[in-house]
């Protein structure tokens, strides 16, 4: 039997333990317990090269638009070939479109199937990079968190341009907490997936559970053949505890941001095969064959959701810390230390994508996610400028 068919009945038994299970870590990396103060920086020689070229030490964001306003619980975004946005309701398992000139927003649908309920629901969204007409979802429902793709129609009437969901990949373990949820296609037109362990700390060490891993698949939901540490397996990395962002640079470098407990949030970033520790490390200086993270900031800093790169540096939005980290790579290294934008702004920062400029990025605030203290006009997407 090989590797990918026996995921499902271990999957299946971890997700049955997660849900009767319970854990004491908080959710979010932004529960009530107290953190320590100040951010901490790691250097890793991964891949590094000197003579890269570096992006400036310091950089600049501009806000230049509030692009939409009242949204409720977003999650997911994700950019149609002409600019405009979908954006996930996290809550109500709805997706909107978003017009990037207007603001307007029509009503795609909603996702059967989603069971909203602690951190789950209608998570990440992803669109193929060749068509418009396929919508690419990540959901959590009474059972697990899975993947699903729908057909989508805008000349159909509105609320009714989603197709039926095609299950591509089922049995991801769930949990009131850390139930990843990005989703994103990578260079090479293959479908990348971040995960949580759901509270269920062994199943990130687990190769044969979905759980705290970086998944990558066909478009199809099935392993790819080659470019997978195993050919019939669709687990890429594993030892996450909480994957939330996932983006390349221009080299074609995969870049994951994620959820610490107590101690350290993380970017990592992302080679085939590699144990990125949890839960036997958390940070830098894990040994024992861990592969440690580029950064790492205190949970009161960060606790990193969504990651975009754009202008040469990653740009990672903290939810707990309410603000939008920047990290100058000179290759596979930071060039300088982090720098902060937006503190306590805009509230806590969900998801953060390129624009398609260069220079430009969307940013999803996420007051409404039952955490924040919302105002009138939360939650938004803001269009920024970077350097």
């Amino acid at each position: 039997m090989g590797r990918h068919s026996r995921i499902g009945g271990a999957v299946a038994l971890a997700a049955a333990l997660a849900l009767s299970g319970c854990s004491s870590d908080g959710g979010d990396g932004d529960g009530d317990a107290p953190r320590p103060d100040g951010s901490g920086t790691s250097r890793s020689a991964t891949g590094g090269s000197g003579s890269a070229t570096a992006a400036p030490a310091k950089g600049s964001v501009k806000v230049v638009r509030t692009l939409a306003t009242g949204l409720k619980s977003p999650w997911g975004l994700a950019r149609l070939s002409g600019g405009d946005l979908l954006v996930a309701s996290r809550d109500s398992g709805t997706v909107q479109r978003v017009d990037a000139g207007s603001g307007a927003t029509t009503p795609l649908g909603t996702v059967p199937g989603v069971a909203a309920g602690g951190e789950g629901g209608l998570l990440g969204l992803a669109v193929p990079p060749d068509s418009d007409r396929m919508v690419y979802a990540y959901l959590t429902t009474e059972s697990d968190n899975r993947i699903v793709r729908m057909l989508y129609d805008p000349k159909k009437p509105e609320g009714e341009q989603l197709g039926a969901p095609d299950v591509l990949l089922k049995g991801i373990p769930k949990g009131a907490i850390h139930n990843g949820g990005r989703i994103a296609f990578g260079p090479d037109k293959m479908l990348y997936a971040g995960t949580g362990e759901s509270g269920t700390r062994g199943l990130s060490q687990d190769k044969d559970s979905l759980g705290g891993k970086i998944l990558r698949m066909t478009p199809d939901g099935e392993p790819p053949g080659q470019g997978n540490p195993e050919r019939d397996s669709v687990v890429y990395s594993y030892g996450h505890r909480n994957v939330q962002g996932l983006d390349w640079d221009r080299d074609k470098r995969l870049w994951a941001s994620e959820f610490g407990q107590d101690t350290w949030d993380e970017l990592n970033l992302i080679e085939p095969g590699k144990n990125y520790g949890w839960p036997e490390a958390e940070g830098k200086g894990g040994g024992g064959g861990f592969t440690d993270p580029v950064e790492q900031w205190r949970p009161a800093d960060a606790s990193p959701s969504g990651l975009a790169v754009a202008r040469g540096s990653v740009w990672m939005a903290g939810l707990r810390g309410e603000r939008l980290w920047r990290v100058p790579l000179r290759g596979a290294e930071p060039a300088a230390e982090p720098q902060a934008f937006l503190e306590g702004k805009y509230g806590r920062l969900r998801t953060v994508v390129s624009d398609g400029t260069g220079s430009g990025l969307w940013l999803v605030t996420s007051e409404t996610d039952s955490r924040g203290t919302p105002g009138k006009r939360d939650d938004r997407i803001l269009r920024l400028k970077v350097e």
